[in-house]
């Protein structure tokens, strides 16, 4: 394949593997707005409602290493196109569940579909240059955006959809049409995968043992680095199901209204994993991260302090401060991935997955989190939890930094000391060959002429003791 059939070919894969992940993500998530109307129908509590949640985002975390490493082994195409057939049954089974384990089920099963992320990372690894890592995997995160497209378009679903439902009933309405919906797109997706991209795929892994592909997990880094993305993707994970709740509940916002907040945090989150990329690529990922962590930081601290009556924020306030979180959120997810291919070129899939993994047990952690802040009288425990959580990040990686400037400046004492001491030996070299030429001896430089060559009769012995 030359060099533009090549390209032609990456952008293909980035294109169609962003879609579908788009599309994966939407349905991985979609428990985050359908929760209030399921809710209502099931007369469910709002701890079951928050392990529903915590369910699908358990499944989408758990697989995030195997798939990812499978992806490497035999192709993202392939992987990609079984996660999509995968997905697609159990999300259409939702539309017909009618109690709160049948649903507790069927999102362990759908919920796989969030390990997409891995295989996607993966994927477009193998295809894309070195100095465009950074932003091809960008564009690829982007697809976070999927839980925005569940925001925006899941009310409007289900205000058109008939109660009742279509054909006598045969086919539900109201809320249970949106993963009907889903289902069909995700047989469309499955085929443009199919037929749309490269049949002869790159498979970096293909041929490796499996034992050293898990060699880089022994590392320290990989598990700061989860940490990291616990901050910037499971935090966003969990915010994106708690946040229409916290709108209702709290400032008496409409399903639609919360939603459309709520999206206006998942879009900068998302859409904005491109420009991080990009400025990841250019400047580095430490600074970039570090930046992206202060400013999250600085935002959530009005935002954990608007809970007493005294400090109630209104709603736009704490619309905006959120909606800049998630500014701080999508540029920091690129910055984060954005170290791996540096430090793990030939191991993408393996710690990509493992560091995916991490950050999405987190957003499994934080949610049932949330809940149990909240029964104790503190409504912005998401704030809280996240303030708290950056705090750990930022100041681990200040050691790191500090470790980092003081073994350079250790390094360049070491350098400037050698230097000095070869300008020292120099300069007393000049100084004993300027004393030697006025002598009229050789200088230390000049070795001493040869002796004469005596042939010598005496018996060599056989052992010289050292002297």
């Amino acid at each position: 394949m030359n060099v533009a059939a090549d390209s032609r070919a990456a952008s293909r894969v980035l294109a169609i593997s962003t879609t579908a992940f788009t599309l994966l993500f939407a349905v991985w998530l979609m428990f985050g707005v359908l929760g209030k109307p399921i809710r209502a129908e099931l007369g469910l509590t709002a701890s079951q409602m928050y392990w529903l949640g915590a369910a699908a985002v358990l499944a989408g975390s758990l697989l995030r290493l195997p798939l990812g490493i499978l992806a490497e082994r035999i192709g993202g195409r392939r992987v990609m196109i079984g996660l999509l057939m995968w997905t697609t049954v159990p999300c259409l089974l939702v539309a017909w569940a009618h109690s709160f384990y049948h649903l507790l089920g069927l999102a362990l099963l759908f919920g796989i579909s969030g390990n997409a992320f891995s295989v996607g990372v993966a994927w477009n690894a193998a295809w894309s240059p070195p100095e465009r890592k950074g932003f091809a995997l960008g564009i690829f995160g982007a697809g976070n955006v999927g839980a925005s497209v569940t925001k925006l378009l899941a009310p409007l679903l289900i205000s058109l959809a008939p109660a009742a439902g279509w054909f006598g009933g045969m086919i539900p309405g109201g809320w249970r049409a949106v993963p009907i919906i889903y289902a069909i797109l995700l047989v469309v997706m499955t085929i443009i995968v199919w037929l749309r991209t490269p049949s002869q795929d790159r498979t970096p892994g293909y041929g490796r043992p499996l034992a050293s592909m898990l060699v880089p997990l022994r590392e320290t880094r990989v598990w700061r680095f989860g940490l990291y993305y616990v901050v910037v993707f499971g935090a966003y994970v969990a915010w994106s199901l708690w946040l229409p709740s916290f709108y209702q509940e709290v400032y008496g916002c409409t399903l639609g209204m919360a939603a459309f907040l709520t999206a206006l945090f998942i879009f900068p989150a998302s859409l904005l994993r491109p420009l991080g990329g990009w400025l990841s690529d250019r400047y580095g990922a430490r600074p970039v991260t570090y930046a992206a962590f202060l400013s999250m930081l600085i935002l959530s601290l009005p935002l954990m302090l608007s809970g007493p009556r005294d400090l109630h924020l209104p709603l736009f306030a704490v619309s905006t401060l959120v909606i800049l979180v998630g500014v701080g959120m999508g540029i920091g997810k690129a910055s984060v991935y954005r170290y791996i291919p540096d430090y793990f070129p030939a191991d993408v899939g393996a710690v990509g997955g493992l560091v995916g993994t991490l950050g999405a047990l987190g957003g499994v952690v934080l949610l049932p989190t949330f809940g149990i802040m909240e029964k104790s009288g503190l409504r912005t425990s998401a704030f809280a939890a996240l303030a708290l959580l950056i705090g750990i990040c930022i100041l681990w990686l200040h050691v790191i930094v500090v470790g980092i400037r003081q073994e350079r400046d250790r390094k360049a004492r070491m350098i400037a000391l050698m230097a000095e001491e070869a300008q020292a030996d120099a300069d007393e070299r000049a100084r004993l060959a300027a004393r030697a030429a006025r002598l009229g001896l050789p200088g230390p430089n000049v070795e001493p002429p040869p002796q004469k060559n005596i042939k010598n009769t005496s018996p060599t012995p056989a052992f010289v003791p050292a002297i």
